[in-house]
């Protein structure tokens, strides 16, 4: 079974203002079509187009076809397009409603498993009146609907309705149903807006930060053992000590496991694929230079840090006294500020490696966030 979505793009949305047509006007940085297209990227897509938007279209690198001057029309156009080519079911939306949920689209799928047309709804809720200026009647809402898109129907059957409809159909269901097709009702979504007016813009300028809202979470941990010396650093602080710890770099545990939760958080590895313990250079590194990289990549990536947490576990030295100088020191190299930041101890009550004062282990957790 093979299905395709049709983005109906050939209209030039006058009613939305401003010089382009609503379709390739800017959404949170891109057009709002390419928004559209993204909603349907699991499925094979064909886009409607105006021939004067063949230049604007080309970089979304799609199957485009040509549309008309009415909808009905630009819909008949691809559907004859994809005539021949093994398509059996396809869901016809409006280029201009670039938040469709992927649970709308599911239920039109799995409702066209037993109709041959489905389309998403919402029912009216707000009293209906009639009038001009002023109030002269009001309407019964009972079994109304606010009509979205996509509408979903058998290739065969809605292309046939669209051959022998008249044209001046509002949308693909009223040809449907002029042609005796059964069409179901599901569940539509409020976010499932299509950009009409210019105050549109805005509202979905909203929603669409909210939805592209990116968490994402990292977990790091790291031992170095103790040898000869006469302190260790920590979190950016030198701490005095009767050893210090040992390793490739300056050993500092803390900000390694916080490296590490930096990278995990990006899917990026860990520190030893950024820099190979292998490469002598560097041998005695001090780790700031791993942090600020880990951060110039969360920057690059297009997040941010929200926060961090460092856990040293030692028996000695005693980290209070110099956890809030480690926060510090953190905040400084991350440029964040120290809010977002904590570092804190506990020990192994005497028990394993740490408990034994053989070394010092670090674990640590970073929250960023895209939007």
């Amino acid at each position: 079974m093979t299905t395709v979505a049709i983005i109906v793009a050939a209209g030039r949305g006058s009613r939305a203002g401003g010089g382009l047509p609503k379709q390739w006007r800017p959404l949170n940085g891109r057009p709002i079509i390419a928004h559209t297209l993204e909603a349907f990227a699991g499925l094979q897509r064909l886009l409607v187009i105006h021939p004067d938007d063949r230049p604007l279209a080309e970089p979304l690198e799609v199957e485009v076809v040509e549309g008309s001057d009415t909808r009905a029309g630009s819909v008949l156009n691809a559907l004859r397009a994809l005539e021949g080519r093994g398509v059996t079911r396809v869901l016809i939306h409006d280029g201009a409603r670039p938040l469709v949920p992927p649970a709308v689209i599911a239920r039109v799928l799995a409702a066209l498993e037993a109709s041959p047309g489905a389309a998403p709804a919402l029912a009216v809720t707000d009293a209906l009146w009639r009038g001009e200026a002023h109030v002269s009647g009001t309407q019964d809402r009972t079994n109304l609907w606010r009509a979205q898109t996509p509408q979903g129907f058998r290739f065969d059957a809605i292309l046939a309705a669209h051959e022998a409809h008249p044209g001046g159909a509002a949308d693909d269901v009223e040809v449907a149903r002029a042609a005796g097709l059964d069409v179901a009702i599901v569940e539509g979504d409020e976010s499932n807006l299509k950009v009409t007016w210019p105050d549109d813009f805005a509202r979905a300028e909203r929603l669409l930060k909210g939805r592209d809202m990116d968490i994402r979470i990292g977990n790091g941990y790291d031992v170095h053992r103790f040898g000869e010396g006469d302190h260790v650093w920590l979190c950016g602080v030198k701490v005095p000590h009767g050893r210090s710890l040992q390793g490739h770099s300056d050993a500092d545990v803390g900000m390694h496991a916080l490296t590490d939760a930096i990278y995990g958080a990006l899917a990026e590895g860990d520190i030893g694929q950024h820099f190979p313990p292998s490469d002598m250079k560097w041998k005695g590194a001090e780790s700031h230079i791993f942090l600020r990289h880990a951060m110039e990549r969360v920057a690059a990536r297009g997040y941010r840090l929200m926060n961090c947490d460092v856990t040293l576990v030692c028996e000695r030295p005693k980290i209070g006294p110099h956890a809030e100088a480690m926060r510090e020191a953190l905040a400084a190299i991350m440029g964040v500020e120290v809010g977002r930041i904590s570092v804190k101890a506990t020990t192994s009550e005497r028990l394993g490696f740490t408990g034994r004062e053989e070394g010092i282990a670090s674990v640590a957790t970073a929250l960023l966030m895209r939007d």
